[in-house]
């Protein structure tokens, strides 16, 4: 991303960006900002850099690349000034179209569209939580089971152990942790119950298809719990 408003507040914050009150009580989850936000100057800046750059605030966002508002700043200074477009990039970074995109694990794009960095682990969590934070404000239904899954996927996907992964996303936010430790504790009762088929398995002396009809499970089930990593291994890999 950018700006100097990303780089302020994912220091201060549980989210890639400050995230506006007014914002996640918006009507629409598409909804770009606050009425509040979009003052006229912050509009005619938003609609200046999807003329400029459609690949990137156009239909689909695309995670920006850190320094990118001093890019914008000194490639455009006829259409810029410096407190409308970091005004403009915070509403924009703000929004859950764009969280979204970050919360997707997509790469940060420079202004020619071309991806140039992964986004950071601690962003797509950050992103992940907000979003969360927004749907269940909204929503009828218990959220948290599919958060747990975006959590471990997020996790998976950084390539991290475990301490190093926690260390990166660390905040002082009670919710935000609890959150990511509910997931991994989820993570860690499916890495039992694989282990417990996987042993009884091996003392059944029998084929998958054999054992799962022994048992009344789905063959499927039992082939990626035999695939998956034993406990021991997943342990050392993430202590």
């Amino acid at each position: 991303m950018t700006t100097e408003t990303e780089i302020d507040t994912v220091k201060a914050a549980a989210a890639v960006v400050s995230v506006a009150a007014a914002e996640a009580e918006a009507p629409a989850p598409d909804v770009v900002a606050s009425k509040r936000d979009r003052t006229p100057p912050v509009q005619s800046v938003l609609e200046k850099l999807f003329e400029l750059y459609p690949n990137l605030f156009g239909a689909e966002f695309l995670p920006l690349k850190l320094g990118i508002f001093q890019e914008l700043l000194a490639s455009h200074p006829e259409h810029f000034s410096r407190d409308a477009l970091k005004a403009a990039l915070g509403v924009h970074t703000r929004s859950t179209r764009y969280l979204q995109c970050v919360a997707s694990g997509k790469p940060r794009h420079d202004l020619q569209g071309a991806p140039v960095e992964a986004v950071a682990p601690e962003h797509v969590y950050w992103a992940i939580l907000e979003l969360f934070r927004r749907r269940q404000a909204r929503a009828a239904q218990d959220l948290r089971p599919k958060l747990r899954a975006q959590l471990l996927a997020a996790f998976e996907a950084s390539g991290l152990t475990r301490q190093d992964y926690l260390a990166r996303v660390q905040t002082r936010d009670t919710d935000s942790t609890a959150a990511l430790e509910d997931a991994f504790a989820e993570l860690d009762q499916t890495l039992a119950r694989q282990e417990a088929l996987r042993t009884a398995f091996v003392a059944s002396g029998k084929t998958v298809e054999e054992f799962a009809d022994m048992y009344g499970l789905d063959r499927r089930d039992v082939t990626r719990a035999l695939e998956g990593k034993p406990r021991a291994e997943a342990s050392a890999a993430n202590a």
